[in-house]
């Protein structure tokens, strides 16, 4: 998948995820907004890999960390946890959307969530200004 296939489905799932919400389907919200962080930390995997292609011959393991599910890896494997501690420090209200961003992970599809579950999930990924997905923009 290219950077741009990345890009499109995470914003395809998080504008599903919304869709949901207004539909009260609270697991599938906490499911897609998550998913949405996934596919968006993965368009900035494959944005690092374009600027350093090297990098699959420097690092032995790149390409098997590339597939995890765990948003506190992808951050690693882009290369994006130093920028991600900056703009925590410096914006306590990102801070606090990652926060909640990094407790989602990908067996929640498994499990019924509760609507303040899901709501504050899906608000932490997608408010405008310090939202999880707005930050992934600005690195992808």
């Amino acid at each position: 998948m290219t950077k741009q296939d990345w890009q499109d489905l995470a914003e395809t799932r998080l504008i599903d995820a919304g869709i949901l919400l207004q539909n009260q389907r609270w697991s599938a919200v906490y499911y897609l907004a998550g998913y949405a962080v996934e596919c968006g930390l993965k368009a900035c995997v494959v944005g690092f890999v374009e600027n350093n292609p090297g990098i699959i011959y420097e690092e032995r393991r790149f390409s098997d960390a590339c597939w995890t599910h765990k948003l506190s890896e992808l951050i690693g494997v882009a290369r994006l946890d130093a920028a991600c501690v900056a703009d925590s420090v410096a914006n306590p209200a990102f801070a606090q959307n990652w926060a909640v961003t990094i407790r989602w992970n990908e067996a929640s599809r498994y499990v019924l969530v509760p609507e303040p579950k899901a709501r504050e999930l899906y608000d932490a990924t997608s408010h405008p200004q310090d939202g999880v997905m707005k930050w992934i923009r600005d690195h992808w």
